[in-house]
């Protein structure tokens, strides 16, 4: 169980390494999953990268990307491992892919909050599976009573944009305004900053220990994202995915800062040491 300080409750290493799952040696690419990664626009290609990267390494078996066609160019060399469709969000929201038969899926990163995306989100709130949205995926709505979760990844921005909450007083009270607007909305929400806030719709919270100055920089977010999406895919319990996805996250700057400056390191690197780390935590 997580361990108390004050009033805040804290997923600790202990947990990290009770709760990740094995990998069972006679499990095949069906056995964890195909996961759906709505992400990237021509203006912003990198995020399907780096979310792509996030996912693969976080234990999916085969990972789907839709996004525009002129990013599949610039992230297939990087990622030849993807399926890649073609106008993704676009399809998602006119019916045109069978969200069925993906074990997870996550939209956001790197895309417009328009009337494209918003068309998609509404269409994956209505698929049987969990959900992750993230940057251009949130906004303010309501959010449909079901059976599998909804989990909302906003920086303090994005969540002020969304909730209404003015950015200060979301900093004197993040605790309380991540876990009012998950019961409210019945939603799991990760508010990412300095100790992450991870509320679930029932009220339980809990605190991310890990992380560093290290992840103030672009496109850490989308790596988080994709780890998540991926987590989900191997973990039996979804609020374990969310909670180990957040703090390996974390654990990686906290890596990268034993032998290198906070100021250096880039998001796409996050998933370089996560095997590694990830390892540290396996028994």
């Amino acid at each position: 169980m997580p361990i108390q300080d004050g009033q805040r409750l804290f997923w600790t290493a202990k947990d990290v390494s009770a709760t990740l799952p094995a990998r069972d040696d006679g499990g095949h690419k069906g056995t964890f999953g195909t996961a759906l990664l709505l992400a990237s626009t021509r203006d912003m290609p990198g995020a399907a990268l780096m979310a792509g990267l996030g996912a693969m390494r976080s234990g999916v078996g085969k990972l789907e990307i839709g996004t525009d066609p002129e990013v599949i160019n610039g992230v297939v060399s990087a990622l030849p491992e993807s399926i890649y469709l073609r106008e993704g969000l676009r399809k998602v929201g006119a019916g045109e892919v069978e969200l069925e038969r993906y074990r997870a899926i996550a939209a956001g990163p790197g895309v417009h909050p328009d009337d494209v995306t918003e068309k998609a989100v509404q269409a994956l709130l209505a698929s049987p599976c969990p959900l992750v949205l993230d940057a251009g995926a949130l906004s303010m709505r309501s959010y449909p009573k079901r059976h599998a979760p909804i989990i909302l990844t906003p920086h303090p921005l994005e969540f002020s944009r969304i909730t209404g909450i003015v950015k200060e007083d979301l900093a004197e009270n993040r605790v309380f305004h991540a876990v009012s607007f998950a019961k409210k909305w019945g939603v799991a929400i990760v508010l990412k900053g300095n100790h992450t806030i991870i509320a679930f719709p029932d009220g339980d919270v809990r605190i991310n220990p890990t992380g560093n100055a290290a992840l103030s920089k672009g496109g850490t977010g989308d790596t988080l994202a994709g780890m998540i999406l991926g987590m989900l895919c191997c973990h039996d319990n979804w609020r374990h995915a969310v909670l180990n996805a957040v703090y390996l996250h974390g654990a990686c700057a906290d890596k990268w800062v034993e032998t290198r400056s906070a100021h250096t390191m880039l998001a796409h690197e996050i998933t370089s040491l996560l095997p590694e780390v990830w390892k540290s935590f396996e028994h």
